[in-house]
């Protein structure tokens, strides 16, 4: 490919992901705005005790964006091809941060799981009332979306495994960029339901 055509490709990368992340926020923008006016013209509004497997998977969600920053370290060496002793050890590291990351993002994905079925143990679920409903709603929304990161990764991974590397280096910044947005979205909904649900 020339020099041209990376560059094109580069910039489809990047464009396609922030009109993705738009997108995204758009929706989860509209759906904080309908948990307010709901919450003001209901008076049998009832808050919802989170459940505390939300914290952990927090900190599980943001670990994954660590060990993504981790796995960069040797990327350059996996996009280039690079033959060297020095850069295979490097792109071994840097498989095993992103087997890190695919890995906490299951976990995290997982803590989701257990979350409803604490709810469900207490009685709450997602007709039960409408802060519920807007749990659920959000939890489920952001975990399809981390589920498309997953895959985003499991992509990046089956790429760079090979036995001859065959990664853009924009497909993985476009990756990373979406996993670290899906950690900072994460961060702003569960406020949202500390605060509204």
């Amino acid at each position: 490919m020339t020099a041209a055509g990376k560059s094109g490709a580069a910039e489809a990368a990047k464009s396609g992901i922030w009109v993705g992340i738009a997108a995204i926020t758009m929706s989860f923008a509209a759906f904080t705005s309908a948990i307010i006016v709901r919450q003001g013209s209901d008076a049998s509004w009832q808050h919802l005790a989170l459940p505390p497997v939300l914290y952990l998977t927090t900190l599980i969600l943001l670990s994954s964006s660590a060990t993504l920053e981790m796995s960069r370290r040797g990327i350059s060496a996996l996009t280039a091809g690079s033959g060297t002793r020095e850069g295979g050890e490097v792109a071994a590291g840097s498989l095993r941060w992103l087997y890190g990351t695919l890995g906490l993002g299951l976990v995290f994905v997982a803590g989701q799981y257990v979350a409803w079925q604490q709810l469900a143990a207490q009685g709450i679920f997602l007709a039960t009332n409408p802060s519920s409903s807007f749990f659920y709603v959000l939890t489920a929304m952001h975990g399809l979306h981390v589920l498309g990161g997953l895959v985003a990764l499991g992509y990046v991974l089956r790429k760079l495994a090979g036995a001859s590397p065959a990664l853009r280096r924009s497909t993985y910044e476009a990756v990373c960029i979406y996993w670290h947005f899906m950690g900072g979205l994460w961060v702003y909904l569960l406020l949202v339901m500390r605060m509204r649900l």
